[in-house]
């Protein structure tokens, strides 16, 4: 009978998923959210196999989560993969340099197991030119896309042999690497000399030297290149770059500061840009370069200000002849007014980016540079497509907040950081502009709010535990008013699995109970919460998987009030064996 009831309820099993697995992998294929990948591998094991034989790309959010001979078991069909390791606290200077992050292991393993690897993209690790030297031996042959993204360790000569050997890369990705004789730029000269197929070049924000005449000699030899974003090259001598790349729709870096000539002798008339450009960002623009933007302005799409000496407004003359404008990444110096402008004239805007500009920096502020209330109410009303939304602000109030909750439904990224520039705000606590802006903005998976202390009460984060079904990371700054807030907050979120903590002064206590209650939890960050002398009561979140960390500034001495770290996360892989002394592992113990 047993034997029979077994047999009967395959049968239905197969009756019920019985598709051939060429069709289901083909449907898993339309199937792109990662989320849902998870979810269908849970339905069977016959659905795992087949997920497992068809997922083309993964993306590892802790590389210490788990290991590479386990992800090729996995998915031994992998195609692309994106790998994380140092925390994002560490783009602020907040990790230790030696924390870890170290990418050998993973690149020994990716170049020796997954035979149909094409696109890698490493983000926050650590690089060696050994690494790279592993790598390309193994998929020069099949390597289209390498992004080495924020990365350290590696010099020119290692991106000499990735020019030299990988002659199929379509995507090359330093944005923002840390990259040693970064004078050499030979290797920009072998791209050129090996590679026709080229689609996008990226190496913004870095110290990378770039010659023009290299630069149009690869613009020349990749014909296919749309995206090019590179360090600081001076606009007048990439003319010629510009007239030979009639693909190009992307262009960021340049500059435009020439101290050795005069500024009546800089003449930009006959400046030119390709026809396709519609995605530009430029450095060090100033008031008497703005015109050379103003023919192309009613074709660009994405406009990056950020690092530009514009006026409030300069950016007001430019926006207002930006009607097509999808992403606007500027400074605060934008103002309030520039806000309005933006809301009057960009009604496609789907992202935008304000960041706050340097208060020590002559010449990058304005008396009009700060937002408001004023301004974010006039985005959210002039705005409805927004989905993205990071916005640095000197003042806010409750109603500017539920105003965003009523126009922007759109959103699934909003970040709010307020300035103690001001000595007092507007309005405080600001509970009620939180609930009415979560209620609204019911799409979210990624919220961060960073405050003020006193701004946001224990009522408010309630509030936010409640009203956060859908959100997946979060980061909260100086919240809170006591432990009761945090455990409130805990009992909501039922999506969060990633949670930052900032400046909240929340006990051990409270620290484990949150992490606790919060059942998707994955990662936890946290920097100032009330210490313990040994840390004991933090081994009250202590589960299965689970890897718990301290980080402190300088284990030789007691650590000061708020700058202790508690790095927590899901983990497969065990206790990692790369410990620096900056990092003490409580769990797993030594």
């Amino acid at each position: 009978m047993g034997g029979e009831g077994g047999g009967e309820r395959q049968l239905g099993r197969a009756l019920s998923f019985g598709i051939p697995d060429t069709a289901l992998g083909l449907v898993m294929g339309y199937v792109e959210d990662p989320w849902d990948r998870d979810a269908i591998s849970l339905v069977c094991r016959h659905w795992c196999r087949v997920d497992a034989l068809s997922r083309k790309h993964v993306t590892v959010a802790m590389a210490y989560s788990t290991t590479p001979e386990r992800l090729f078991r996995r998915f031994p069909c992998l195609e692309s993969l994106k790998l994380k390791a140092k925390p994002r606290a560490a783009m602020f200077n907040l990790i230790p340099d030696d924390w870890g992050g170290s990418a050998s292991p993973w690149i020994r393993q990716l170049s020796a197991s997954f035979h149909f690897l094409k696109a890698l993209h490493l983000r926050r690790m650590k690089v060696s030119d050994d690494d790279i030297t592993v790598l390309v031996r193994a998929k020069a042959h099949m390597l289209v896309s390498l992004k080495l993204d924020r990365c350290s360790g590696f010099s020119t000569p290692s991106l000499i042999l990735v020019a030299r050997s990988c002659k199929k890369l379509e995507t090359l990705f330093l944005e923002e690497s840390l990259i040693a004789e970064k004078e050499n730029d030979e290797w920009i000269r072998e791209l050129a000399r090996h590679n026709t197929v080229l689609e996008t070049l990226n190496f913004f924000l870095t110290d990378l030297r770039a010659s023009p005449e290299y630069l149009t000699l690869l613009v020349r030899s990749c014909q296919r290149l749309k995206t090019l974003k590179i360090s600081e090259c001076l606009m007048p001598d990439l003319i010629n770059l510009f007239r030979t790349a009639q693909s190009l729709q992307e262009f960021a870096g340049g500059s435009f500061d020439d101290q050795g000539q005069a500024l009546e002798n800089r003449n930009y008339e006959n400046f030119y840009f390709p026809p396709l450009l519609h995605r530009l960002g430029l450095l060090y623009m100033g008031t008497n370069e703005l015109q050379i933007l103003f023919p192309y302005a009613a074709a660009l799409k994405k406009l990056d200000l950020q690092f530009t000496f514009l006026s409030t407004e300069d950016h007001c003359q430019i926006v207002q002849r930006c009607p097509n404008l999808e992403i606007l990444e500027v400074r605060d110096v934008i103002g309030d007014r520039g806000l309005e402008v933006v809301a009057q004239t960009c009604k496609k805007l789907q992202r935008l980016r304000v960041e706050r500009g340097d208060d020590d920096q002559g010449g990058l502020e304005d008396e009009q540079g700060r937002i408001s209330q004023v301004g974010l109410m006039a985005i959210a009303q002039g705005c409805p497509e927004l989905t993205y939304w990071a916005i640095h602000v000197s003042d806010i109030t409750n109603a500017a907040l539920e105003a965003i909750g009523t126009f922007s439904r759109n959103l699934n990224d909003f970040r709010l950081v307020l300035l103690d520039r001001e000595a007092h705000i507007t309005e405080s606590p600001l509970d009620n502009g939180v609930r009415g802006l979560l209620r609204g903005c019911t799409k979210l998976q990624r919220f961060a709010f960073y405050v003020r202390p006193g701004v946001l009460s224990d009522v408010g984060l309630g509030y936010i535990g409640e009203f956060s079904k859908n959100i997946r990371y979060m980061l909260l700054g100086n919240v809170g008013e006591s432990d009761d807030g945090l455990v409130q907050f805990s009992r909501g979120c039922p999506s969060l699995q990633k949670l930052e903590l900032r400046g909240c002064f929340f006990s051990e206590r409270a620290l484990a109970i949150a992490a606790l209650q919060l059942k998707s939890l994955r990662y936890l960050w946290v920097q100032g919460y009330k210490a313990s002398p040994n840390g004991t009561d933090l081994m009250e979140m202590v589960r299965p998987f689970w890897n718990i960390e301290f980080i402190a500034p300088n284990q030789d001495e007691p650590c000061p009030e708020g700058k202790a770290q508690i790095l927590a996360y899901y983990s497969l892989a065990g206790r990692r064996t790369d410990y620096p002394p900056s990092v003490t592992p409580l769990y797993p113990a030594v």
